[in-house]
């Protein structure tokens, strides 16, 4: 499946300001705001978290299906996808990063 239909599968983020994600050393590592261009990602990282209780490799290797063409883009291009790059990489170092929701007001 695309990806653009991929995110009609998974559930609303209009209650979501942004989602910060957290490293093992409690760092916010990086921040996805709800905003054009970047709410595909926080609906997939959103999903992964309700899903798996953090971004862990297992969770990551869910997010690059959901990405769907969008992931072999990233593996062509390295530095376009961001979030689809760090996805790859916790699966490469096996990490984990916590997500803390920062709700919409």
């Amino acid at each position: 499946m695309a990806f653009a239909d991929n995110l009609k599968t998974l559930p609303g983020i209009s209650h979501l300001a942004a989602l910060n994600l957290i490293d093992a050393a409690d760092a916010v590592v990086a921040t996805i705001e709800n905003k054009p261009g970047q709410a595909g990602s926080l609906s997939v990282y959103n999903h992964l978290a309700q899903l798996y209780g953090a971004i862990s490799p297992e969770a990551a290797k869910k997010g690059l299906e959901l990405y769907a063409e969008h992931t072999e883009d990233a593996r062509a291009h390295p530095g376009k996808h961001p979030n689809i790059d760090r996805l790859i990489g916790l699966i490469e170092r096996g990490e984990t990063l916590r997500v803390k929701q920062v709700f919409a007001v």
